[in-house]
């Protein structure tokens, strides 16, 4: 039984640090570092590097930055582009650390889905923020960064607590991601055709259609034909 808790704790956390570094990678910094340096929670011997006082000042730090950054609307989503390459990496790298000292192969088991884990939360947190991007009001840019923040402790809390419960979310999550990214993802899109038609980057479909059905209609004849003589 005390193994079978053991396993299922290493899978939230591997499932956890993924999915959290995709929404604010560096709260999630922050409260692991902080939970291992307090002694609230026994870290895996590779993340207890989380726990070193200057890890800790770059990760709050850093998490000042984005707690402002996040809520302007235009610079959320230039913020989530530019991390786009660092949540998805960083991800996988604490979910191989959090399998601890095993196989390789079970490291680049886990960094694989700590990096699934962390793609999925970061495409439906930046698409979700274009979207809100869309009304000029802050409000709702405020609503969305704090409940992202509160998600995350939350979710942090429930993985070190209750891990089964944890899990059980997470595969609620996974489908949800499945149902919801690729609407998100038209919508986007459906939004940067039309940005680009208003700033005449991208032709408009009606107009394009004109244009190519103006180009296949033959050039009008320049000499008249003589009349036919009666015989």
């Amino acid at each position: 039984m005390e193994h079978y808790q053991e396993l299922i704790g290493v899978i939230a956390l591997t499932m956890g640090v993924g999915w959290a570094s995709g929404i604010n990678l560096y709260a999630a910094l922050l409260v692991l570092g902080l939970a291992g340096a307090t002694g609230n929670v026994q870290l895996p011997a590779e993340l207890t590097v989380l726990q070193d006082p200057l890890v800790i000042f770059a990760a709050g730090a850093m998490y000042l930055v984005e707690f402002f950054a996040d809520k302007i609307p235009g610079v959320d989503t230039g913020w989530d582009t530019l991390h786009t390459f660092i949540r998805i990496p960083a991800g996988a790298m604490l979910a191989a650390g959090a399998v601890g000292d095993v196989t390789p192969a079970l490291e680049i088991a886990a960094g694989i889905m700590g990096g699934t884990m962390a793609g999925a939360s970061h495409l439906t947190k930046a698409s979700t923020r274009a979207l809100i991007n869309t009304s000029p009001e802050p409000f709702t840019n405020w609503a969305a960064s704090i409940s992202e923040d509160l998600m995350v402790l939350g979710g942090l809390w429930a993985m070190f607590n209750h891990p089964l419960l944890f899990l059980c979310l997470m595969v609620l999550f996974i489908a949800l991601v499945i149902w919801l990214l690729p609407k998100l993802i038209r919508l986007v899109a459906r939004i940067l055709r039309k940005v680009g038609q208003w700033l005449g980057l991208v032709k408009n479909p009606d107009e394009a259609q004109a244009a190519n059905t103006m180009t296949e209609l033959p050039p009008p004849s320049s000499q008249t034909e003589p009349p036919v003589k009666p015989s």
